[in-house]
């Protein structure tokens, strides 16, 4: 059973990020700031529940929460400030976000770029631990999933509706046969012959 809190005098707002390791689209960050003493026993890691089962708490998140937010850096934001930073510049935007303003942070993982004025603790593996970083890690992954259910329209031979822009087989191998998108992380390794597809994306 996951923890409701760190620290059950402050009220606490989880934040998670899903998307560091995709070849393709933004960074999303979520921060949820949950009731006090709150329960579910289905809430988990993002990571180890089905999507039928995210969209379902997705719906309960978003109606029991007290506040919450999700925000995105774009791919040519983590091109020029590198992926942790705009990892970071995604949770922020997503506090900032928040109706109601959080006394404490926890933050899935093990570094964070604080935020100013409200004291963060970081937490590894978090989103298997407490009950607001699940919820975030739950929103963050489920509209980021969303979005590149959604640019897969524009660009179907990527398969982003099925591996949501990470580098699986079927990725690479749509990037060299057709080269790259204006949503793929140039400052990323693509694929071995990466500087020639950029020359010819420029076009």
């Amino acid at each position: 059973m996951l923890k409701s809190s760190f620290t059950p005098d402050l009220i606490e707002a989880g934040c998670d990020e899903v998307g560091r390791g995709c070849l393709a689209g933004p960074v999303t960050a979520s921060a949820v700031i949950l009731p006090k003493d709150y329960k579910h026993k289905d809430l988990n890691d993002s990571k180890v529940l089905s999507l039928k089962k995210r969209e379902k708490l997705r719906k309960e998140i978003e109606s029991d929460a007290v506040a919450w937010a999700v925000c995105n850096a774009d791919h040519k934001e983590i091109d020029r400030y590198n992926i942790v930073n705009a990892s970071f510049m995604a949770m922020h935007r997503a506090i900032k976000e928040l109706k109601t303003r959080p006394q404490l942070l926890l933050v899935d993982g093990k570094i964070f770029n604080g935020f100013p004025d409200i004291p963060h603790k970081c937490i590894v593996k978090g989103d298997s631990k407490y009950l607001s970083i699940a919820a975030a890690s739950i929103l963050a992954k489920s509209y980021r999933d969303e979005l590149m259910t959604k640019l897969n329209e524009e660009f179907p031979g990527y398969f982003w509706d099925q591996n949501a822009g990470y580098p699986t087989k079927e990725h690479k191998a749509a990037i060299k046969a057709l080269g790259i998108t204006p949503h793929h992380r140039r400052s990323y390794q693509l694929i071995p012959s990466q500087m020639e597809l950029f020359g010819d994306a420029e076009n």
